[in-house]
């Protein structure tokens, strides 16, 4: 993205506070040709390598699974993320989310290799030194080493800094000795390297990079899983471990900002596959509500089939869009990093889009099993039985609202990061909700260009969110934190916020440089995503506020807002979507 025509200069959260135009946001529109480059070798390699082995994945062939690692290494889909000088390819974030976009389909053998391209090497890419760098990671790009990521503990789940596996120097100086269990570990049967957190003298949460045949660890027996059953899931246990001290990666009580932050790029990856799997999903569909015919008629003929085909086909285009979103800003913020040695900046610029990639994963995940469970409900009976691949794909997707952190723990992060800032004074959070309070009922007069209606629906949701967020604070302060349940609430008027803007924007993007008739159903598909998001908007302010407030205040607040939300004509919806499944059905594909 740095050697894009447009740079991107955002800081983190911004969206909650301002708008945007449309040349400030990255969308697929936007692909150079080293982007398509990518996704067709990406697309080629799924096609030819993993889909015909998709039986001896899912009855836990490791053997296969690795021997596709070794393949993927090739044609360098494990480097995207290492630079060239330590044998990868040295790949932008758009890229990454590309490649993962293509893995989603692919169920447990997407899992094992997004694990061991993400949150398995990231840690060295960024945080390893120039000699680890140079010892692991053109293995980890060719393949001949597998990665694995261990935080996970029997105690410590979504609160991983409470590990007990502990780390001790040994007397000559030489070792640190490692004791403690790792539960859930992917890619464990097959991994060379493990990225293992342990606490030094029991207090110093530490990142360390543990070979396999490093002697005192052993793994435990493989998981029976519901689904990504292509992936190896066991336990990593160290018993007396003995870890070389040039292992240490980064610096000694440390380890939270490699741990975290990896994991942040772990969410924007994960929410990439999710997306995929979600297009893929959504094709199953179409293929099956098009050939099977109920009382004479297909199946995609029926109206309430139109409608599941567009709300789908609308759900993955706000996912598509606010995750290549994602990939520009994370792209303006890492690009000059891969030989970076300054661990406080990298730590710094990797935490700037905490708030969206919390996003990524929260939306994409819950996108990815809605748009499964709406496909498996359009294949009857059928969907339930084995054979058809859309029974494995409910199986599978249920896990990624539990991986890289709960989206309960996902959701509570976005509210907490604006409230931090503004106690902090980074931003001027009671001159923006005065602003907000001020601006309601306003017509929006400044809003330009096409799709004018629908930013300023966007723009009306963003003061509904500042205004929550205000009266939230004044009404809680010091009980804020343990008010998870208006916390939620807030957290999702955000996440809609996000999702809305990027398609909008997207659209009048599209729409500003092809025209509308070139453009039509990027168009229509803004207007049933703006249509869903301002009613959910509306019921959730409603709920937050019925939840803190009583009386005449509550009563005047939930007034002036629905009054708000329902200034947006969201008038023939049916024909709209109807006209969405139509280009769908013709496509026999997700397409915009």
């Amino acid at each position: 993205m740095s050697k894009q025509e447009t740079k991107l200069n955002i800081s983190g959260g911004s969206f909650l506070l301002s708008s945007i135009s449309e040349r400030e946001i990255f969308t697929p529109e936007d692909f150079n040709e080293e982007h398509k480059m990518i996704a067709q070798t990406a697309k080629q390699f799924v096609e030819r390598e993993v889909e015909p082995h998709r039986h001896a994945i899912e009855e836990q062939h490791f053997d296969r699974v690795v021997d596709i690692l070794h393949k993927a290494g090739d044609v360098g889909l494990l480097g995207h993320s290492i630079s060239s000088k330590h044998g990868g390819l040295g790949l932008d974030k758009v890229s990454k989310g590309i490649v993962g976009e293509a893995l989603g389909k692919t169920g447990g053998y997407g899992v094992a290799h997004s694990n061991h391209t993400c949150i398995a090497t990231l840690p060295i890419t960024y945080f390893g030194s120039e000699e680890q760098k140079k010892k692991y990671l053109p293995k980890l790009a060719s393949g001949e080493y597998i990665g694995a990521y261990c935080l996970t503990e029997p105690s410590a789940g979504s609160d991983a800094l409470a590990a007990k596996t502990t780390a001790q120097l040994n007397e000559a100086g030489t070792h640190y000795v490692l004791n403690g269990t790792k539960l859930y570990i992917t890619n464990a049967i097959f991994s060379n390297t493990f990225i293992v957190y342990a606490k030094v003298d029991r207090e110093k949460f530490t990142a360390f990079i543990v070979e396999r045949d490093y002697p005192g660890l052993s793994l435990g027996s493989e998981e029976k899983k519901m689904g990504i059953k292509g992936s190896s899931t066991r336990s990593v246990i160290l018993e007396d471990c003995l870890v070389p001290v040039e292992n240490v990666l980064g610096e000694v009580g440390r380890g939270h900002v490699i741990a975290l932050n990896v994991l942040n790029l772990g969410r924007f990856n994960l929410g990439s596959a999710c997306m995929g799997a979600a297009k893929y999903a959504l094709e199953l569909a179409l293929s099956f509500t098009n050939e099977r015919k109920q009382f004479n008629n297909r199946i995609a003929d029926f109206g309430a089939t139109k409608e599941k085909i567009a709300t789908m086909a609308a759900r993955i285009y706000s996912a598509e869009s606010l995750q290549y979103r994602t990939a520009g800003l994370l792209e303006d913020a890492l690009a000059d990093l891969y030989e970076e040695q300054d661990q406080k900046l990298i730590g710094k610029r990797m935490m700037e889009y905490v708030t969206e990639c919390a996003i990524c994963k929260v939306y994409s995940s819950e996108t990815l099993d809605y748009v499964v469970d709406e496909a498996l409900q359009l294949h009857g009976g059928s969907g339930f039985i084995s054979e058809n691949r859309i029974e494995q794909m409910y199986r599978d997707s249920r896990i990624n609202r539990i991986f890289e952190g709960t989206n309960e723990i996902n959701r509570l992060i976005i509210p907490r990061l604006l409230f931090k800032k503004a106690a902090l004074g980074e931003i001027p959070i009671q001159d923006l909700i005065q602003e907000a309070k001020g601006s309601l009922g306003q017509n929006g007069n400044d809003v330009e260009g096409p799709l004018k209606e629908e930013k300023q629906t966007v723009a009306t949701m963003r003061r509904i969110f500042l205004i929550l967020a205000g009266v939230t604070y004044e009404t809680l302060g010091d009980q804020l934190e343990q008010e998870q349940e208006t916390i939620m609430k807030l957290s999702e008027i955000a996440i809609l916020l996000y999702a809305t803007e990027s398609a909008v924007y997207r659209s009048a993007k599209a729409i500003a440089n092809n025209g509308e008739d070139k453009e039509q159903l990027k168009q229509l598909l803004a207007f049933t995503v703006v249509d869903q998001a301002n009613m959910e908007v509306e019921m959730l302010a409603r709920q937050l506020l019925s939840g803190i407030l009583s009386g005449a205040e509550r009563e005047k607040l939930t007034q002036l807002i629905t009054t708000e939300t329902r200034k947006y004509k969201a008038e023939g919806s049916v024909a709209i979507n109807r006209e969405i499944a139509a280009f769908l059905n013709e496509a026999q594909k997700y397409t915009c």
